[in-house]
């Protein structure tokens, strides 16, 4: 099985060009936070703001999990906090293929996020466009550590679809159990 797992913070462009790359690459595609709201049943907001960022937390460990262990060819668009526990770290190493960090500088997703949160839930308890640079900072070492490639977010999306489907034919493939 291949896989190819795009992990960036949100708004980056992870499900914009999942479903886009999967379609060149004939793979399924899989929009971690998709996943999780139909595990769910709600909104991860509404879900967020019921139980907390460690219950959903667990969720999406659980739900990384299982996804990566289905069989066939995948594209994963990660959810932005998904790298925060070492425990999906390691998961997404070991299964999630070849790991790629859709960069985008803070000042553009304050911009993306400004225009249109898309039901995301404050991490910081302020508003979600505003909390980019301080959720940002803590976050970009731990999706650099887990990339085997990192690339720039901010070119036109045709580009970027070029650039992951040629990421996926070139790049040593490694192998998930099944």
């Amino acid at each position: 099985m291949r896989r190819l797992s795009l992990i960036g913070y949100r708004a980056c462009g992870k499900s914009t060009l999942g479903p886009l790359v999967a379609s060149r690459l004939g793979w399924r595609f899989c929009d971690l936070d998709h996943a999780i709201t139909a595990r769910i049943g709600m909104p991860i907001s509404v879900y967020f703001s019921v139980r907390g960022e460690s219950a959903f937390r667990d969720v999406e460990t659980a739900e990384l999990r299982t996804t990566l262990e289905m069989p066939g060819n995948l594209v994963l668009a990660t959810g932005g906090g998904c790298i925060l526990r070492e425990e999906n770290r390691g998961i997404i190493r070991a299964f999630g293929g070849v790991r790629v960090y859709l960069e985008v500088p803070a000042e553009i997703l304050r911009q993306r996020l400004s225009g249109d949160a898309g039901g995301r839930p404050s991490l910081t308890g302020g508003n979600v466009a505003d909390e980019v640079s301080q959720v940002l900072a803590v976050r970009e070492p731990l999706y650099r550590a887990v990339a085997d490639v990192v690339l720039d977010g901010t070119k036109p999306i045709a580009e970027l679809v070029q650039a992951l489907v040629a990421i996926v034919e070139n790049h040593g493939q490694k192998s998930a159990p099944g």
